[in-house]
């Protein structure tokens, strides 16, 4: 359950490492980051994509501890150091996002209700995105306002969703859920060449995600299992009915990247554009991993982050102008 620290990638002081247990048993792994200041504005919960881990997010985690938040973050079962359903560790299968439920619901009880700040704030990535929005039409999210980053409510480069969907519905339905993808595997994405990967176009942060995956061995999971597929078509088919934008309550903005070729930028713009409160911004040439990207991609995130989250203007004081002559 510790962290694990690389020569490029440093944990923030004053972690806390912990095991949180969901109500069905599953054990997860979580850390904490009080807040450096007296006074917090509240506290950031960090929802990952499929495939991450907590270290990949040190350096995000670091980012919100300077604006005075409080930083929660943690593995979803199936990945990083948290439980496994399969006994090969690096399949990361999942049957149903109701079990990522349990596990928001866990952090919920057992780390951000005992020991955080309040207001509660969530930002999640791609996979994250989808939990925090489904849970949030369920009316059974902790939070008191969302920033999605690429959240994943379509896939990129399917012809024909429907037709895909149906398949992974059908041989999951046979009893071959459990198997990888076709042309799947346990390599993680994370460690393959930077050239031609779909991440980010930032190539220092790509290698110091590479180290940290390697050095993380099982908990770098590889390809998605027929059943994960399967589960996340079905809520990525609830979060485009016409009407779900309306069905969230909670004030979120979505951050999609210009350029992901893994999610669809489209489907998210649909569904902020439906949003009572909140809306959608496209960083341009972005690729899906905003939070990982160059500097002038991320300083424009983190903009749209400290206009929508209360209370996070950090900027330093500007230099009076020149007077002329």
């Amino acid at each position: 359950m510790q962290l694990v620290e690389t020569a490029s990638n440093t944990i923030p002081d004053g972690a806390q490492v912990m095991r949180v247990t969901a109500r069905d048993g599953a054990p997860l792994r979580a850390v904490y980051w009080p807040a450096r200041r007296e006074e917090p504005l509240g506290t950031v919960c960090i929802l990952q994509g499929r495939a991450e881990f907590i270290e990949k997010y040190c350096e995000t985690a670091e980012d919100l501890l300077a604006r005075g938040f409080a930083v929660v973050s943690f593995d979803w079962r199936g990945q990083g150091g948290s439980y496994r359903a399969l006994r090969q560790a690096k399949k990361g299968h999942i049957g149903s996002f109701r079990h990522f439920h349990r596990d928001m619901l866990a952090i919920r009880e057992r780390l951000l209700e005992r020991l955080c700040p309040r207001p509660f704030f969530a930002l999640a990535h791609s996979m994250g995105g989808a939990i925090a929005l489904d849970m949030a039409q369920r009316g059974i999210s902790p939070f008191e306002r969302m920033v999605l980053s690429a959240p994943m409510l379509g896939l990129a480069g399917l012809g024909s969703p429907r037709r895909a969907s149906a398949m992974a519905r059908m041989i999951a339905g046979l009893g071959f859920g459990r198997l990888w993808i076709p042309g799947g595997g346990a390599t993680s994405q994370a460690t393959r060449p930077f050239d031609g990967n779909l991440l980010t176009s930032d190539p220092t942060r790509y290698a110091r995600n590479a180290d940290l995956a390697a050095a993380l061995g099982e908990g770098a999971i590889g390809e998605p299992t027929i059943g994960w597929v399967a589960a996340a078509f079905r809520v990525m088919a609830q979060l485009q009915e016409p009407r779900a934008a309306l069905d969230v309550r909670i004030p979120t903005l979505i951050v999609a990247a210009g350029g992901d070729a893994i999610v669809d930028t489209r489907a998210a713009e649909r569904f902020g554009q439906g949003l009572k409160g909140g809306g959608v911004i496209v960083i341009p040439g972005a690729r899906h991993e905003i939070l990982m990207e160059r500097d002038a991609i991320r300083a424009q995130f983190f903009a749209a982050f400290d206009a929508f989250i209360p209370g996070t203007h950090v900027r330093e004081k500007a230099a009076p102008p020149a007077r002329a002559g």
